[in-house]
């Protein structure tokens, strides 16, 4: 069986940066490979500094459940370091693209 490479792009599109007391730091809508929107992923402070956060929503148990779920270590990683570089970068410019081949 022949393994294909996939190409997964992530792009930032808009970022909501928050100031204050509380946690959260930015909201903000990603598109991969030019064919899904996500919004809503979240940039939260904790305690061991700047993380992401997938979109959620609260269950009938009271429990929160991701709604996106990145299927593989890789993407999840490279989505994170895609969304906290466009966060980090402060000025509100965005990389227009990034790419990671799996």
């Amino acid at each position: 069986m022949e393994t294909q490479e996939k190409r997964v792009e992530v792009s930032v599109k808009r970022i909501n940066r928050f100031e204050g007391e509380g946690s959260l730091r930015a909201f903000c809508d990603v598109v991969i490979s030019d064919a899904i929107l996500i919004k809503g992923i979240r940039v939260v402070e904790g305690k061991k500094g700047l993380f992401v956060s997938m979109p959620r929503e609260e269950g009938k148990d009271g429990q929160w459940y991701d709604n996106v779920i990145p299927l593989s270590k890789e993407v999840r990683q490279h989505l994170s370091e895609v969304v906290l570089a466009a966060y980090q970068s402060g000025d509100g410019s965005l990389k227009e693209r990034e790419v990671v081949e799996l």
